[in-house]
């Protein structure tokens, strides 16, 4: 079994920064995808940006690319997600997401393994 935590959320008013964590247990990461999704009231699970674990293949929704990077620390287990000229529509909560298939990792039907979720509020 996987467990995923996420920290890092809050209030930032637009054009800030924020950055999330999300540990992760229980398994060992050898060859897992790790990634970010979003899911703002009323709207569907979507994604935003994935890195292939341990690997540095990273890819993004075109929605981020330019303000958020996401990258791994291997040694904790952990994946950052460092959001920047935050906007308000990216408003939601953000869901850390890990799957052993690393093609799964950018389709939310796919996924096998969630955390919580840490919710961004960005004000206009």
């Amino acid at each position: 079994q996987v467990q995923l935590v996420e920290s890092g959320g809050g209030l930032v008013q637009a054009g800030g920064s924020l950055r999330l964590s999300c540990a992760a247990s229980g398994r060992t990461f050898g060859s897992y995808a790790m990634g970010w999704f979003r899911q703002a009231p009323g709207k569907e699970r979507e994604f935003v940006a994935a890195i292939v674990w341990p690997y540095t293949n990273t890819n993004y929704a075109d929605s981020v690319k330019g303000r958020f990077t996401i990258s791994r620390d291997n040694a904790k287990n952990t994946v950052y997600l460092q959001m920047n000229s935050l906007k308000p529509e990216d408003t939601a909560v953000y869901v850390c997401a890990a799957d052993s298939t690393l093609s799964h990792i950018t389709s939310a039907p796919l996924v096998n393994y969630w955390g919580k979720g840490t919710l961004v509020t960005v004000s206009s």
